[in-house]
């Protein structure tokens, strides 16, 4: 299976393209694996609401019919980094095609893009600005993959 990670914008800050970076080039030794960066959404105002369906439009525009969606939402299920991994392991035997995870905009998602989803997840209780849980959930994913692995990155 595929993996994607999508997320709205771009990254501005150095540090965090950096890292980013270094954890996407890891992810390609262990499994199909691409960041994928959206555009902004151009509106005219900074209605929250009308950015949510704009961004949703465009995302449900980009997605199959097959892929399985997983949307990184404070309101999302949490893990250990064992239980990802296990999470992981699971859907990475499932029959789909692509799994896309997807960041949403400083607004969140759209009902249709709620909709859409087959899960959530959640990194933690806490806020953390867009750019940093790209860097966050990249680090997680390959995590997963070493725990999967039984390589010495994890200490538990």
């Amino acid at each position: 299976m595929k993996i994607e990670f999508w997320a709205i914008g771009k990254t501005n800050e150095k540090y965090l393209e950096a890292g980013i970076e270094i954890f996407e080039k890891r992810l390609k030794n262990y499994l199909p694996f691409s960041l994928v960066v959206l555009p902004d959404v151009k509106v005219k105002t900074i209605d929250g609401q009308l950015i949510k369906k704009e961004e949703g439009k465009l995302i449900l525009s980009k997605l199959a019919p097959d892929d399985w969606l997983v949307l990184l939402d404070e309101q999302g299920q949490q893990f250990t980094s064992m239980e990802l991994s296990r999470w992981l392991e699971r859907r990475l035997g499932d029959s789909r095609r692509k799994m896309v995870f997807l960041i949403g905009g400083a607004f969140g998602f759209s009902p249709d893009v709620y909709a859409r989803s087959n899960e959530s997840l959640a990194l933690s209780k806490l806020t953390f600005s867009h750019q940093m849980v790209r860097l966050f959930c990249l680090e997680q994913l390959y995590r997963a993959m070493t725990i999967l692995r039984n390589e010495p990155y994890h200490n538990e």
